[in-house]
């Protein structure tokens, strides 16, 4: 793999702790700047908001960029936002900091993702951003934990310096080691990007998205606090089980993928939202004892972040059976659903702790991913329908469409 791909990964590393090493942090944050634990959890959702905003617009505004100088200058942007995250007097100048970050996660995911499939030959594109990917992956397994143990010992503001300092090696990789000739792709306006909301199958996806995969995040963003109160774990024993979680996310996604391979994206789907429903509706219950709530939350890690995968492998799918011009808007525009589920669940999150209290959020999030489940069930039911159809006008052959 080029070298150049490499220090894309290392991107990725930084970018993604910067997303999810908060959940670690978030008790620390709260009591520092003296705001509710649900105010605090605004540091997900404004991200994850931003993240969802500027993933098609900005994409679409930046079409005709170098790629090259744009990668850089994205960089330059996440180590201002962290490094004014890291130094921020007030908690107002934190979340300008988080929605900085997040503008350019939105951005440097679709921009990197084409980058690194023209760092090599055709035939090795999906290898290269599976290993651009796996930036993410490392960032949950170890940066979450990590930066967590940083908190622990040194403040909340250094886990932020950190992720500053990997921002600083990468851009310096970067530039260094990224070409100065690849090929800018041919622009999509931003009206074309957002035409894919107004067609009613594809609506149907992002909304599946949405709602499935944020549902979790109304016990996710709370995770650190939930073991702090019910399990009364300590911030090094919340750390060590977060770098478990991350393992078992990893595991979720190399596992989820390959059966998916096998039996279609939709039937995985379903499983996953059914064991990630049971996980949650389960969490409050369970947390009581460390030894039902570790195992609950590895299988939640399991099968959460699995989900991503899926989700971006139907909507592929269903683009192409439906407007194959626009599958690069349908995986843009899913991106942000993720993030709109994000935020959405983050948020609620912190209504349900301000009016229903911290022990709610796990029940209040299995129920969200139910009507997930409930949504997908629908989708499939619908893909059923559209495969007979095309069975019985082209002599009993179907495409994969699940």
């Amino acid at each position: 793999m080029p070298i150049g791909v490499w220090a894309l990964t290392a991107a990725a590393l930084a970018i993604g702790m910067a997303e999810f090493v908060i959940v670690g942090i978030l008790p620390q944050i709260a009591r520092d700047t003296q705001v509710s634990l649900a105010t605090a959890g605004l540091t997900v959702s404004i991200y994850a908001l931003a993240v969802a905003i500027a993933a098609p617009l900005l994409t679409a505004l930046t079409g005709r960029f170098d790629r090259k100088k744009l990668v850089l200058g994205l960089m330059a942007l996440f180590i201002i936002a962290n490094t004014l995250s890291a130094l921020a007097p007030t908690f107002h100048i934190l979340l300008l900091g988080r929605i900085l970050s997040g503008v350019v996660q939105g951005v440097f995911y679709s921009v990197a993702t084409v980058v690194a499939a023209q760092l090599v030959p055709k035939e090795k594109a999906g290898q290269a951003i599976a290993t651009m990917f796996t930036g993410i992956t490392l960032a949950l397994i170890s940066g979450v934990p990590l930066g967590t143990f940083i908190a622990n010992y040194f403040g909340w503001r250094a886990t932020f310096l950190a992720v500053t300092v990997i921002g600083v090696i990468s851009v310096l990789a970067l530039a260094r080691l990224l070409p100065g000739n690849i090929q800018r792709p041919e622009p999509s306006s931003f009206a074309e990007q957002m035409s894919v909301v107004l067609k009613p199958r594809l609506a149907l996806l992002f909304a599946i998205t949405l709602v499935g995969y944020g549902g979790s995040f109304v016990a996710f963003t709370y995770l650190s606090p939930i073991l702090e109160k019910f399990t009364h774990m300590t911030p090094n024993g919340i750390g060590t089980l977060l770098f478990f979680y991350g393992v078992a996310v990893a595991i979720g996604n190399l596992v989820c993928a390959r059966i998916a391979d096998r039996v279609g994206a939709m039937p995985v789907l379903l499983g996953i939202y059914g064991v990630m429903a049971v996980a949650l509706l389960m969490l409050i219950p369970f947390s009581g004892q460390l030894m039902t709530v570790v195992p609950l939350v590895i299988i939640w890690g399991i099968v959460a972040f699995g989900s991503v995968s899926i989700l971006q492998l139907y909507a592929v799918n269903q683009a192409s059976l439906i407007e194959p011009r626009l599958v690069n808007a349908t995986s843009s525009m899913n991106i942000s659903a993720f993030n709109f589920g994000i935020a959405l669940g983050a948020g609620g999150g912190g209504w349900v702790v301000d009016h229903m209290g911290l022990g709610m959020t796990g029940p209040v999030a299995g129920i969200v991913v139910l009507a997930g489940l409930v949504l997908a069930v629908v989708s499939a039911g619908i893909d059923r329908r559209h495969c007979a159809a095309l069975r019985a006008g082209n002599g009993g052959e179907c495409p994969e469409t699940a």
